[in-house]
Formats: C-alpha cells, sequence, structure tokens
C-alpha cells in the first residue's frame, strides 16, 4: 500500500529543512523505506498557493519527490460517495480533502496528515499520523 502525504506533512517537511531540522518527518520516515509516498493533484495545487512554492521552479522542488496522482472520472465518484455519507451525518470535510481522501481510496492508499480528524470522518480510509 502506498501512502498519500497531505499538503501538511509536505509544509512542515519544508518548515523544517529550512531550519535546519528535521526531526519530525525522519521520525515519521524511519522503518518505512519499503512504502511508496504520493501526493494527489489537489496537494499540488495547494502547495502552488504557497508563498514558499513562488516561483514555480520552487514549486516543481517541493512536488518533485513524489509521483502527482491524478484526477479520474472514479475519483469524482468516489468524492461524491463520501460527501453523500458525510453530508448525510451533517459532518462534512473541507472540498480539497475530499479529493484527497477520494484520490487514496480509489488507489487503495492510507493518508498521511496531522488532520486525523478530519480525515478519520471518511469511512474506509486509513489516516497515518505523523
Amino acid at each position: 500500500m502506498g501512502l498519500i502525504l497531505d499538503t501538511n506533512f509536505i509544509i512542515v517537511a519544508e518548515r523544517e529543512a529550512k531550519r535546519g531540522i528535521t526531526t519530525t518527518i525522519d521520525r515519521f520516515f524511519e522503518g518505512r523505506s519499503k512504502e511508496s509516498f504520493y501526493i494527489t493533484f489537489t496537494v499540488a495545487g495547494e502547495l502552488a498557493c504557497g508563498q514558499s512554492a513562488s516561483p514555480k521552479r520552487d514549486w516543481e522542488r517541493l512536488c518533485r519527490p513524489y509521483p502527482i496522482l491524478p484526477w479520474s472520472g472514479d475519483v469524482s465518484w468516489q468524492y461524491g460517495e463520501i460527501y453523500r455519507a458525510l453530508a448525510a451525518i451533517g459532518q462534512l470535510i473541507g472540498a480539497n480533502d475530499l479529493w484527497i481522501a477520494a484520490t487514496a481510496l480509489v488507489h487503495g492508499m492510507g493518508v498521511v496528515t496531522n488532520n486525523v480528524e478530519e480525515f478519520g470522518r471518511v469511512p474506509g480510509l486509513t489516516v497515518v499520523d505523523y
């Protein structure tokens, strides 16, 4: 199983690297050398919004280590499934997090995030805290 890195993970990694520390990120990656890590099209878009990703070459540097999982019709359908399930119980999560969760479910992957409470609402989604 691969893991999708949420935007907040990439941001923490970038901040730690700028400070010359990598405690949180190193601790997470310890013992996971055989794991594959990805980002979604949504994470790439969120990273493009940040000041640390401007100019474009800086955004490319942030994204380069991780294959970007694309949008697909199946991802859109899964988005709707999650939306309806969470709306029915009055516990919707943010639209970008819905896209990330839908992509993870379609690809049979978990999500690495410190936003465990929100992602934890998604039925069937494996959520990995860091």
